[in-house]
């Protein structure tokens, strides 16, 4: 059996360097045989804001429909994404604001603080790009973005093994040191994790 992949690609430009990883990365999981498939967030039209919070549920418009379809087919889910002020762009955080709701990805438990984890059997890898070096944004800031992106919210809805690659910087940073970066995300991809 295949494995299923997504890749969703967070960055808000569609000719960025994150593009080009999630490409390098489906070429790697295609070589491999994964079915594997790739959202581009910066293609869906959808509202980012979650309007009524939880209060009200806002209506999924269709392209988040299927995204979240999508991710429930998944054996593993890959991330791609800039590191800006410290997290990830707000097109990123709207999409999971927008979709990663109670009753689709967790569920509240009466008499428990903790969720019915709804994306179990699920593993997660965060590839992500920034100008700081990594050293530097894991001693000195406490990689507050892969934090919240892997305990907040994919280990909150279930999801098991979340890996985290970092390239960067990214500003400044020759060809050659970004092809390597590209044929490594290819490994990743034919190796299926």
């Amino acid at each position: 059996m295949n494995k299923k992949i997504l890749v969703i690609n967070g960055h808000p430009d569609k000719e960025s360097y994150c593009t080009a990883l999630a490409e390098q990365y489906k070429l790697g999981a295609d070589f491999s045989g994964s079915d594997c498939k790739v959202i581009n967030l910066s293609e869906l039209e959808f509202s980012p804001i979650l309007k009524h919070g939880y209060r009200k549920r806002t209506e999924l418009e269709p392209d988040l429909t299927n995204a979240q379809d999508l991710i429930f087919e998944a054996d593993h889910l890959v991330f791609v994404y800039p590191n800006w002020w410290g997290t990830y762009p707000a097109l990123l955080k709207g999409f999971i604001d927008r979709i990663f709701l109670p009753g689709f990805f967790f569920d509240y438990q009466d008499n428990s603080p903790f969720p019915k984890k709804l994306l179990k059997g699920k593993s997660a890898r965060l590839i992500v790009t920034m100008d700081t070096p990594s050293w530097y944004y894991s001693l000195i800031y406490g990689k507050p973005g892969h934090r919240s992106m892997k305990k907040n919210v994919l280990q909150f809805c279930g999801v098991g093994s979340v890996k985290t690659s970092t390239f960067g910087p990214i500003r400044n940073s020759k060809d050659e040191k970004r092809q390597h970066w590209l044929d490594k995300v290819e490994r990743l991809g034919k190796a299926m994790r």
